[in-house]
C-alpha cells in the first residue's frame, strides 16, 4: 500500500514530461460516419438510452479517468502513448467486467457498436487501441508499481469513486467489510515439486553455463533432475525414496548457489530463498531438511508465483490472496465499494481494519460512524483504534469457541458460571489480579483479558438483529468479485497482477449498482408522471361531466 504522499510526489516530479498530453472526452462527430445517423428509430433510441449500460459506462467510467496519473510513465525517452489513455483502462475494466479474455476483447472493441460507444468511439470508421498499445501500458504500470510501490490502478479507483459518492450524495457514515481467499493461478505443488521446478526454472536458460561448473557426477544428477517429471517421480516413489531425492537435490542446489553467484538473476534469488526455507545447514556443514513443522505458510508455494502465501481456511488449502472489501452501508439507496486490500493468503482479517478506515475517509464527506463485521475482524488493537475514532465496532461474533465459564459477574460478585452444570462457583482473588476456583483437576484461573472477553462475547451476543445483519450484504459483494472465476483461482500470477485485476472487478461492480440506481429513479419518475398525468385526465374528465350534469338538470342542454 502506498502513500498519498508518495503518489503526489511523483505526479509532480513528471508533471513537466514534454510527451504526454490529455486526450479530448469529446470529439468532433463526422456526419457520414458516426453510427447513430445509420441507425433505424429502435435501435437508435437503445443506442442514445442515457440510462443503457454503455451510456452510464462512458458517463461514469471512461469519461472520468484522469489522464495525468499515468503522465509519470512517459517521458521524452518512453514516447507518447498512441492512443486515449482513458480508452486503453476502460478497455481493462471491460475486460474483467465481463470476464472476457483478451481476444474477446478486442472483438467486441472492434465490432459490437455498444461497446465502442462506452469508450466513446461513435464513428465507425474510428480505430480502436492496437493489442501492443494496450499491452504495453500495462506492463509500465506493473513495473511502475514494481519501482515506486505507487498503484496507478488504486489511484483511478479513488477518483472515480470519489466523484461517484459526491454525484449521488452517498452517506459514509457507515461502512462494512468482508474478505475472500482467491487462489493464484498456480497448481498445488508437493515439496518435492517446489524444489524441483524451482531448480529447472533457474536451469532453463543457463544449462551449458551450469554444466561447466559441477563435476561429472554432478553434471549426471543435474541432468536427470532437470528431464525428469517431478509430477510423475512423487506418485512413482515411496517416502523414503522421496526424502532420498531430496537431500541429493539440496546439496546439489547448494553447490549451484555458491558456484553461481555470476549467473544471479530473479530465478537465482528464488532458488536460494527456496534453499533457505527447505533446508538447514549444520556446524559440521551437513545438509538437512528442515521438518514440515519449520516451513512457513509464507514460504514459496511455486516459483511461477512466489508472492503467494498458504493458507488452510475451514479445512480448505489455498494458495493465493486474500481480497479485503470495504464498502457503504445504508439502509437505502446505493451503496459503493470505497476499498479493496490485497495482500498474500497468510494475512490475518483483522489486519485490513485500520488501513480500509483510513483510506474509506480519505473519499467519503462524512465521518465513519460505524462499522460492522465478522469476527475474524475482531481484535483489541481493532476496538482500540475505533474507541479513539468514536467509531461503534459492531463485529457479529469472535473468533474461538466460548469458554465453559461464564465470568460475568466474577469482578463485581466474585462467582463463576459453570455452563455446562449450571453450577454458581464461588471465586476466590489470587495474585496478580487473577480470580481461582477450584475444579476436580485443580485450580483454574482467569485473568482480566478472559473477563473482558467474556464480557465482550456477551454484548455482542446481545445485539439486536437489525445490526447484525447489516454486515450480510456485503457477502453479495464479494460474490461479484469473484463471479468470473473457476474453483476461485485468477487467472493471473503475481500480487501486483491480481489486485490490478479486483480493483478493475471493484470498479464494474460500482457501476453496476449505479446503472441499477439511475434506472430506478427514472423508472419511478415516470411512473409519478404517469400517475400525475392520470390524475390530470381524471380530474379534467371528472369535471366535464360534473358540467354537464349541471346543464341538463337546469334543462339548458337538449338533445335532438
Amino acid at each position: 500500500m502506498y502513500s498519498q504522499h508518495k503518489f503526489v510526489t511523483f505526479i509532480a516530479d513528471n508533471k513537466n514530461s514534454t510527451m504526454f498530453k490529455k486526450s479530448k472526452i469529446e470529439k468532433q462527430l463526422n456526419l457520414l460516419t458516426t453510427v447513430s445517423q445509420h441507425l433505424n428509430q429502435g435501435s437508435y433510441k437503445r443506442y442514445t438510452d442515457t440510462v443503457a449500460w454503455h451510456n452510464v459506462f462512458f458517463q461514469q467510467i471512461t469519461s472520468k479517468i484522469d489522464e495525468k496519473i499515468f503522465s509519470c510513465l512517459f517521458s521524452d525517452k518512453m514516447g507518447a502513448p498512441n492512443a486515449p489513455i482513458r480508452q486503453l483502462i476502460a478497455m481493462m475494466i471491460l475486460k474483467e467486467g465481463h470476464g472476457w479474455s483478451d481476444l474477446e476483447l478486442f472483438e467486441n472493441c472492434e465490432f459490437n457498436l455498444l461497446v465502442r460507444k462506452s469508450l466513446g468511439i461513435y464513428d465507425i470508421d474510428q480505430t480502436i487501441p492496437t493489442a501492443s498499445t494496450y499491452y504495453l501500458l500495462r506492463k509500465r504500470m506493473v513495473e511502475y508499481n514494481q519501482t515506486h510501490g505507487i498503484d496507478l490502478f488504486a489511484e483511478v479507483f479513488k477518483t472515480i469513486t470519489q466523484s461517484q459518492i459526491a454525484e449521488f450524495e452517498i452517506s459514509g457514515k457507515s461502512i462494512r467489510m468482508d474478505s475472500k481467499l482467491i487462489g493464484s493461478n498456480i497448481a498445488f505443488y508437493s515439496r518435492y515439486q517446489i524444489i524441483h521446478q524451482t531448480l529447472c526454472l533457474y536451469a532453463k536458460d543457463r544449462e551449458s553455463e551450469i554444466l561447466k561448473i559441477l563435476n561429472a557426477d554432478q553434471q549426471k544428477q543435474f541432468m536427470e533432475l532437470i528431464k525428469e517429471d517431478s509430477s510423475k517421480t512423487v506418485y512413482r516413489s515411496t517416502k523414503e525414496q522421496i526424502n532420498k531425492r531430496l537431500n541429493e537435490t539440496g546439496y546439489l542446489i547448494y553447490t549451484i548457489i555458491n558456484i553461481c553467484n555470476s549467473l544471479e538473476d530473479s530465478h537465482f534469488k528464488t532458488l536460494k530463498r527456496v534453499f533457505k526455507e527447505q533446508y538447514r545447514i549444520e556446524n559440521d556443514q551437513k545438509i538437512e531438511l528442515r521438518p514440515k513443522e519449520e516451513i512457513s505458510a509464507q514460504s514459496v508455494q511455486s516459483p511461477h508465483d512466489t508472492e503467494c502465501h498458504y493458507r488452510n481456511k475451514n479445512d480448505q488449502p489455498i494458495k493465493g490472496y486474500s481480497h479485503n472489501v470495504t464498502e457503504t452501508c445504508n439502509d437505502t439507496g446505493l451503496n459503493l465499494i470505497t476499498d479493496l486490500q490485497v495482500e498474500p493468503a497468510s494475512e490475518a482479517d483483522n489486519s485490513f481494519v485500520i488501513p480500509s478506515i483510513e483510506e474509506t475517509q480519505k473519499i467519503l464527506p462524512q465521518k465513519i460512524e460505524n462499522m460492522h463485521t465478522d469476527g475474524a475482524y475482531n481484535s483489541q488493537a481493532n476496538r482500540d483504534y475505533a474507541k479513539q475514532n468514536d467509531i461503534n465496532f459492531y463485529a457479529t461474533g469472535m473468533q474461538g469457541a466460548p469458554g465453559r465459564y461464564d465470568l460475568n459477574n466474577l469482578a463485581a460478585e466474585h462467582t463463576v458460571l459453570d455452563k455446562q452444570t449450571g453450577e454458581l462457583i464461588q471465586a476466590t482473588k489470587a495474585k496478580n489480579e487473577k480470580f481461582r476456583i477450584e475444579t476436580a483437576s485443580g485450580y483454574r484461573y482467569f485473568d482480566n483479558q478472559e473477563i473482558e472477553r467474556s464480557k465482550l462475547r456477551l454484548y455482542l451476543d446481545q445485539l439486536p438483529d437489525e445490526i447484525k445483519n447489516k454486515r450480510n450484504n456485503v457477502e453479495s459483494t464479494i460474490y461479484q468479485l469473484a463471479y468470473h472465476l473457476r474453483k476461485d483461482k485468477t487467472r493471473y500470477r503475481g500480487h501486483i497482477k491480481n489486485r490490478i485485476w479486483a480493483t478493475l472487478r471493484c470498479l464494474w461492480i460500482n457501476l453496476a449498482r449505479i446503472t441499477k440506481n439511475i434506472t430506478e429513479i427514472c423508472q419511478r419518475t415516470i411512473t409519478k408522471l404517469n400517475n400525475c398525468l392520470l390524475a390530470n385526465v381524471l380530474q379534467i374528465t371528472y369535471f366535464y361531466i360534473f358540467t354537464i350534469t349541471r346543464l341538463e338538470l337546469n334543462g339548458k342542454i337538449r338533445f335532438e
